[in-house]
């Protein structure tokens, strides 16, 4: 594997998402893998562009095939990330981030131990309780239960390899960049676009 698989998780309401598309803004040789759900469209959103929307049925049936490199179950709904797309991405020397939760973090570590985690911290309580309640598109029962179950996220959240606060946004987008660039130095992967030069360089005299 020669491309940098870099997974981003964080509690809703951290600024995951508007962080991960700024990234991908910044850094055009990135792609983002398009999760599988089973929870319906959320206005705005399509088919392919935020989500691959599928049933019930069919998600349940890919988990059996082992296509997923990693699913979990998260307010009810199911996501799951597709296996092959991203095996393709990564050895034709692609980054690929990952946007998913702890579970899926965990599942994807344990296979691919190569993978880079990144876990976004919001500022405090209640801006992580601010945001969510700017978005003005979810329920005071949806609010309540997001917020419960970010503390659940932010348990995890030192099983990761990198720890950012998401205060001030450009901050964090650099935080984030640097862990990009970080990856991609070193040697188990730099080595193969440099071996050329290498050599020549280690030339006896």
């Amino acid at each position: 594997m020669s491309g940098v698989l870099l997974i981003v998780a964080a509690p809703s309401g951290a600024g995951k998402s508007t962080l991960v598309n700024a990234l991908l803004a910044r850094e055009p040789d990135m792609q983002l893998s398009i999760s599988h759900t089973t929870r319906a469209p959320r206005p705005g959103e399509s088919e392919g562009c935020h989500y691959h929307f599928v049933a019930r049925a069919e998600f349940s049936a890919r988990v059996v095939a082992g296509d997923f490199l990693e699913h979990a179950e998260v307010h009810g709904n199911g996501y799951g990330t597709a296996r092959a797309p991203i095996m393709q991405a990564l050895a034709a020397g692609r980054d690929v981030i990952l946007e998913i939760d702890w579970q899926g973090a965990r599942q994807v570590r344990a296979s691919m131990p190569e993978a880079v985690s990144a876990f976004i911290l919001p500022p405090s309580r209640v801006e992580l309780e601010r945001r969510l309640r700017a978005r003005a598109t979810d329920s005071e029962a949806t609010i309540a239960r997001r917020l419960a179950g970010s503390r659940e996220e932010m348990l995890h959240a030192l099983e990761f390899d990198y720890l950012l606060v998401n205060d001030r946004f450009e901050q964090a987008l650099d935080d984030l960049r640097a862990i990009v660039r970080a990856e991609r130095l070193r040697v188990a992967r730099a080595h193969r676009l440099h071996a050329a030069l290498l050599q020549d360089l280690l030339k006896s005299p």
